[in-house]
């Protein structure tokens, strides 16, 4: 019975997820021909999207920490342990900022087409790609917007905390000057992980960490930007009063264990 309940629960999410996709399709793909479309577009995903999946999904975002102003342009980067992820990192900021996605999102029907015009895409295997995102993020910066990057090589291990980290995002906040802001999800991987077998709506708290500067930072510095951001995300996680995260992992390796 509880299984299926989740199995219900998950489709709702995708069922949130998509309708406004599908009902505002034609819309958005004409807001994103204008010069500045995207600035409309993410006022849309924050202030409509992301609060009707989450409320939908019986989800309440709480903001724990200093949060920096909104005036600068900022490189985000998290932990990211569950498909609510996006949802909960729009919530985080009011001024735009893009995402770095991978290219296998375009092949999602609809919003892979948006995300594909909206979003800076990726092909990790692709070694032009890659090379690629910088000149994309730079006319991103020129317009004043944020980048965000869930920097985790892998993602989808319920039994690893916090994967290592690809140096794509560190090496653009330190080539383009952006301060690299880290951000600790603290609830998403026990309330709403990546596979059906558990999960509950309730409160999901966000840690806002340090702004790290990046000004005085030379390309031989992103290794040691890197750990350092890692090991502020993780000591996080680690320590969190509630633990659910580790709880998390405990639930799904008890799920091989008996």
């Amino acid at each position: 019975m509880k299984k299926a309940v989740l199995i219900l629960w998950r489709i709702w999410f995708y069922t949130l997820a998509a309708v406004p996709v599908i009902l505002l399709f034609i819309p958005l793909t004409l807001v994103l021909l204008l010069p500045n479309g995207y600035r409309y577009v993410f006022w849309i995903a924050r202030n409509f999207w992301a609060p009707l999946v989450l409320y939908g999904m019986g989800f309440h975002v709480k903001k724990l920490g200093n949060f920096p102003p909104e005036d600068q342009p900022l490189m985000l980067v998290a932990n990211h342990t569950s498909y609510i992820d996006v949802m909960v990192m729009l919530r985080m900021r009011k001024s735009p900022f893009v995402f770095v996605g991978k290219k296998e999102l375009v092949k999602i029907p609809l919003f892979g087409y948006i995300f594909k015009r909206a979003a800076i895409m990726v092909d990790r295997s692709n070694s032009k790609s890659r090379f690629g995102v910088y000149g994309r993020a730079q006319k991103v910066i020129d317009k004043g917007y944020s980048v965000c990057i869930f920097p985790e090589k892998e993602y989808v291990d319920e039994t690893i905390l916090l994967n290592p980290f690809k140096q794509g995002a560190f090496k653009l906040g330190i080539e383009h000057k952006l301060p690299i802001f880290p951000i600790v999800f603290l609830d998403c991987k026990r309330k709403f992980p990546w596979y059906t077998s558990y999960g509950y709506p309730g409160t999901l708290r966000v840690r806002a960490l340090e702004v790290l500067p990046t000004h005085h930072l030379k390309e031989s510095d992103i290794s040691s930007l890197q750990e350092e951001v890692y090991s502020r995300i993780q000591n996080e996680l680690l320590n969190d009063p509630d633990q659910l995260a580790l709880k998390a992992i405990d639930l799904w390796k008890s799920r091989f264990t008996g």
